[in-house]
């Protein structure tokens, strides 16, 4: 006989069925809980650096005859896939800073002021600015006068402890001393060259070639160490000259070195040089008829002998040109000139020797191509046209040296030079 169910009863099974179920229920969660996948959250965005452009050229503020478009120093972020320059800022605060560079560790960056009315001796100027290492943007530290008018080139010395400019129209080659917080010094020493007077034109120019380059006097259009450090080399374009020296470092004074210069074609105008990665072999490129002379350099005496001539324009080339720019590619196989007026590159192969052999002569897309440059990577050549105020771009085929162009145009007024840094993350 079934015993009747009290109301105490039914709680007291409620509860217990309610227990069970809860204990079945935790039991199953437990059974499943290692099969559960938990979404974790994507990694947080890691920081890269960015390349970083530094372009400068010619503003309102030059020498009669010289006056540009540019605004100062622009500053662009380079899209590394592409080449594409993207602008950031400009630095109003300089006169013509037709070339610029940096310090070997990018801490700094230099550049001159091609004027003639700095000082009341008609000096150009010297403007050192700190970089910031994260955004690549510049702070003036000083300016300093470049011992001579107009300069046209600057470089730091391998040591890092001196800037050494070349005055154009000063007809002379100036070291300024490097301060421990980058700024720089007043002139250790100036030297004023002197010779006797060449012809406007040499004798081996292309066909048709009016183009003149000004043989008044001394001239000096670049100066650089070799890849030791032990000898200073300056190219003048005037006396059609390379004068050798080696630099006291500690009194910061030039001496002319055994053989004090090498005499070039008359009337060529050496402009601009580069040493192969070995430091033997000097490429040397001469603007009035647009040659490069390849020479032999010891890097133990500083002598130079020459064992090629070679033209940067093709056999089938008539007309005026004035030859500009040489680099040499990362991976020492290729050499680059730009010719001026002809608006083209030149691509070279060099030999085992040392000796170039021209490849290809590609259109620079624009006017009056000057300076050119490499990015960090090697991947794009970029150049200067100052009288189309833009930069255009090539991407560089490393295997075989040819250029292709980006068809990238970035508009900077009266550009003429480079300076290229990767930026800290």
């Amino acid at each position: 006989m079934s015993q009747p169910v009290t109301r105490r009863d039914f709680t007291f099974g409620l509860a217990a069925g309610a227990a069970i179920a809860g204990a079945g229920s935790i039991s199953v969660s437990a059974a499943y809980a290692d099969d559960v996948s938990v979404p974790t959250p994507p990694p947080l965005p890691q920081p890269v650096s960015k390349t970083i452009c530094f372009v400068g050229g010619y503003t309102k503020h030059a020498p009669p005859g010289g006056a540009g478009n540019g605004q100062g120093i622009s500053v662009f972020e380079m899209e590394r896939d592409t080449g594409t320059l993207t602008p950031i800022t400009t630095f109003t605060d300089i006169a013509s800073p037709s070339f610029i560079t940096l310090s070997k560790d990018h801490r700094f960056l230099y550049a001159l002021s091609e004027i003639d009315d700095f000082n009341k001796d008609g000096d150009g100027s010297v403007t050192a600015f700190a970089v910031d290492p994260k955004t690549g943007s510049l702070r003036k530290l000083n300016v300093v006068s470049s011992g001579g008018a107009v300069p046209a080139h600057l470089s730091v010395h391998h040591s890092g402890r001196y800037v050494l400019v070349a005055n154009y129209m000063g007809g002379c080659v100036a070291v300024l001393p490097i301060h421990a917080d980058g700024s720089l010094g007043e002139a250790t020493d100036v030297v004023h060259n002197t010779g006797p007077r060449q012809p406007e034109r040499a004798a081996d120019n292309p066909q048709g070639n009016f183009a003149v380059s000004d043989h008044s006097g001394s001239h000096p259009h670049m100066i650089h160490s070799d890849p030791s450090g032990r000898y200073v080399l300056a190219d003048d374009a005037g006396l059609d000259r390379v004068y050798v020296w080696t630099l006291n470092l500690q009194t910061g004074k030039l001496v002319p070195a055994k053989t004090p210069y090498y005499d070039m074609e008359p009337g060529c105008a050496p402009r601009h040089f580069q040493f192969n990665h070995s430091g033997r072999i000097l490429y040397n490129l001469c603007e009035q008829n647009s040659k490069i002379v390849v020479s032999n350099f010891d890097p133990d005496t500083g002598a130079i002998n020459n064992i090629q001539t070679v033209s940067t324009v093709t056999s089938h080339f008539r007309g005026s040109t004035l030859a500009a720019e040489i680099l040499i590619s990362a991976s020492g196989k290729f050499v680059y000139a730009s010719n001026r007026l002809g608006d083209s590159l030149a691509v070279f192969a060099i030999g085992s020797d040392g000796t170039l052999t021209l490849q290809d002569e590609v259109w620079m897309h624009a006017d009056y191509g000057r300076a050119m440059m490499f990015d960090p990577s090697g991947t794009f050549l970029f150049c200067a046209n100052q009288r189309s105020d833009a930069v255009t771009s090539f991407k560089v085929n490393k295997s075989d040296g040819q250029l292709a162009f980006t068809s990238n145009f970035t508009p900077v007024g009266s550009p003429t030079t480079f300076a290229f840094m990767n930026t800290e993350v």
